[in-house]
């Protein structure tokens, strides 16, 4: 099977411009199994949940079969269970699995760690090594397709939700950065929530700039639309002043008056914890207004931050807020977590000890292996949002990085045990 050097990443990106962005991905994945010979090829879409992936298809007259489906679009759930899917993902790396009807490739599609979803393909022969650098390259470039394209419709966001969003959830994931994760030479930073069956108003956000991490984690006062509207005043507040290059002290007093003006009046505020990350030099200057401390993960040990008291963003007008700061060490794990995470029907939860036993995960799989563990003692319908936010540091920038395909390979955690 030959095949030049970016030959098919230049068809995939033709065929994608020329398709609408509804049938983007299909279009692509038809020009690469017509350069591969493949039998098969589909693109999986990580579900929301982060426990599964879905498969979409566009099939007229189709009966769904128990599958999710909108008119003519099927969306079909397949949970992780810890088989090859699953495990590319975790990993990071290309699978290939002979069977009697072909070769199967697997390849995760992920941008800066992210991941988007997975690549699926059946060949009639076992891929080269040119080949599989091939669909690697080319699982990567699909990445960006499906990020570009779904600016443009719901199909994706759709298909990824395999529960309803009420109201005030919906209001709650426009608050949530574009991406869950990312890696970049000095970091690795992940963000997660896990929504209660009354979304309780949680949110977590971070921006990169050029030296400098910023990054937010907040807990709205209450439950339904009412939170999620605090959370808005607080987040678009903080987001505002961080555009226009104002430090934690100055975003904490325009978001604390903002929420006092908007929701005070019902006696709503929001605790917060912000950061600041210097990416030269390690030093993180933290501000805790009304929350639970962070953790420091360092060398297998777990602390809770002692941080200047503060009152929580919204509640009195007239608070001052002081911030306290941290130096980093190559190695540290920094977690930020919401109160949901230490509810009362999680009071068996160790957090510190399971913080500790995720050392050698990456941040994409230890939020959500810290979610499933408080959902397993006080789930499966939680009585307020569990929030959190892990950021691996690694040392100053410019630094050398690794990467295959959008990810770092040395960062990826080990495979499941078999």
């Amino acid at each position: 099977m030959e095949i030049s050097q970016g030959q098919v990443v230049a068809g995939m990106l033709d065929a994608a411009e020329n398709a609408s962005p509804v049938d983007a991905v299909e279009a692509v994945t038809r020009e690469l199994g017509a350069a591969l010979g493949a039998r098969t090829v589909s693109f999986l879409i990580a579900d929301l949940s982060g426990r599964a992936l879905v498969r979409l298809a566009h099939v007229p007259f189709h009966d769904a079969g128990g599958a999710r489906h909108d008119g003519e679009e099927v969306a079909t759930v397949l949970p992780f269970d810890g088989g090859p899917a699953e495990q590319t993902l975790r990993t990071q790396s290309v699978r290939v699995i002979g069977g009697p009807d072909g070769w199967t490739v697997l390849a995760p599609v992920t941008e800066r760690g992210e991941v988007i979803g997975l690549l699926e393909m059946v060949l009639p022969e076992e891929p080269a090594a040119q080949v599989l650098q091939e669909i690697v390259r080319t699982a990567h470039a699909l990445a960006f397709v499906v990020i570009a394209n779904r600016r443009h419709t719901d199909l994706f966001e759709w298909g990824q939700r395999t529960t309803s969003f009420t109201l005030s959830a919906e209001i709650q994931r426009r608050l949530l950065p574009a991406s869950f994760t990312c890696e970049a030479s000095a970091f690795t930073v992940s963000g997660w929530l896990e929504p209660a069956a009354s979304v309780g108003g949680d949110t977590f956000d971070y921006s990169l700039g050029r030296d400098v991490l910023h990054f937010s984690v907040t807990d709205a006062m209450g439950h339904g639309v009412a939170s999620s509207l605090t959370a808005t005043l607080g987040v678009g507040s903080l987001r505002n002043t961080r555009r226009r290059g104002a430090g934690l002290l100055e975003q904490a007093d325009a978001a604390n008056t903002t929420v006092a003006e908007h929701a005070g009046a019902r006696g709503d505020y929001v605790t917060a914890v912000l950061g600041r990350l210097n990416l030269r030099t390690g030093v993180c200057a933290l501000l805790n207004a009304g929350h639970i401390p962070p953790f420091l993960v360092r060398s297998g040990d777990t602390s809770l931050l002692r941080l200047p008291d503060n009152f929580p963003l919204g509640m009195f007008t007239e608070a001052q807020y002081r911030e306290g700061e941290i130096t980093l060490q190559p190695g540290d794990r920094l977690v930020v977590v919401t109160d949901g995470m230490r509810e009362r029907n999680a009071a068996s939860f160790d957090l510190e000890a399971m913080l500790r036993s995720l050392g050698d995960l990456h941040p994409r799989e230890a939020v959500r292996a810290l979610a499933d563990a408080v959902l397993e003692v006080a789930g499966p319908t939680l009585a307020d949002d569990a929030t959190l936010l892990i950021l691996d540091w690694y040392g100053g920038h410019p630094r050398s990085r690794r990467t295959s395909a959008g990810a770092d390979s040395q960062r990826a955690s080990a495979a499941l045990p078999d």
